[in-house]
């Protein structure tokens, strides 16, 4: 777990010279990469959604692509066409930008819902399906997306089974006075993103993927994050609650924040400090709750809130050599 731990200070590192003052949501953009799951970065313009994700993709050695997503694009300007070459006599496959690792998906609520839907294929299959001939997407594939929360005119909502296909979203907010004036002496000059290197190669990314998936979670804590999930179906301010995805990615992230933190072992705490960001795009809010100006993320907090947290021994003895202690 050392191992992934200083892969996170890294990758952490080289984002907060870019990403002044954002330290708990660029481990969040982190935690979404060692669970190879897609982010959507959703927050008001000019807090630095696209530059997060401009960054991420500059801090690897991975090859990344850029949608602009606007009204008037088709689903074939996301994942490619076929066309014919007259010289060869057969058909050729013009792959489109969702076939890079890091896809910056800009504004992607301007999309109609039948351009949002060549997403979706991508991001839970990681393939591509074009007349009637499946690509492979080279691995590791993560979807960075963007959207205005607060601008309606022209944009489309993201529809629920694709909101459920992102593991994480992310809120940036706006910067203290210090971090501000900060950011102003650091791009008067050059803007940090221009100098930015990458930090870590993509083999090295495909093995602490890997190695997260193996932090041990304990019975407790497993039952912890069902509970969590099928209280947000059960509670009547919800008028859907999460799916069994989103235990599962609760339980992933949890798994890939205790190995950041150095730990062999999952701990309660890591599962409240991923609830609000992995359930509460899941959850449909009923009318009742939105009369009483209560949002989703409100209704996962008061959630874990009231849930008692489990005891015991986290850890079940296990050694981070992955055997266990003699008793």
């Amino acid at each position: 777990m050392k191992d992934i731990k200083a892969f996170g200070e890294v990758v952490i590192g080289n984002l907060e010279k870019v990403m002044v003052g954002k330290r708990s949501t660029v481990e969040l953009i982190v935690i979404g990469l060692l669970c190879q799951g897609h982010v959507l970065i959703e927050d008001v313009p000019g807090v630095g959604k696209t530059v997060m994700a401009r960054s991420l993709a500059r801090s690897l050695d991975c090859v990344f692509s850029r949608i602009q997503f606007t009204p008037d694009m088709l689903p074939s300007d996301v994942t490619g066409v076929s066309i014919y070459n007259q010289s060869k006599k057969q058909f050729e496959f013009r792959p489109g930008p969702i076939m890079g690792q890091i896809v910056l998906a800009d504004e992607i609520n301007r999309a109609t819902p039948k351009t949002q839907a060549a997403l979706l294929e991508a991001m839970e299959e990681r393939q591509v399906t074009v007349d009637g001939v499946t690509h492979p997407l080279e691995r590791p594939f993560m979807v960075l997306a963007t959207q205005n929360p607060i601008e309606y005119e022209g944009t489309f909502p993201l529809p629920e089974a694709q909101l459920d296909r992102f593991l994480l979203r992310v809120r940036l907010g706006y910067p203290n006075i210090q971090d501000e004036v900060r950011i102003l002496e650091e791009q008067q000059l050059v803007h940090p993103l221009e100098t930015l290197k990458a930090v870590v190669k993509t083999k090295e990314i495909l093995e602490a993927a890997a190695a997260v998936r193996k932090t041990y979670v304990s019975p407790q804590v497993k039952r912890y994050i069902v509970d969590i999930t099928r209280r947000t179906r059960e509670t009547e301010d919800a008028y859907l609650g999460a799916s069994p995805r989103g235990s599962l990615g609760l339980f992933r992230s949890a798994q890939a924040r205790a190995a950041l933190q150095g730990r062999d072992h999952v701990l309660p705490d890591d599962v409240k400090a991923m609830a609000v960001s992995v359930l509460g795009h899941r959850i449909i809010v009923s009318p009742a709750a939105r009369l009483r100006d209560l949002g989703a993320d409100r209704i996962v907090e008061e959630i874990v809130r009231a849930l008692p947290s489990p005891g015991g021994d986290f850890s079940d003895g296990v050694r981070p050599n992955g055997k266990k202690e003699a008793k």
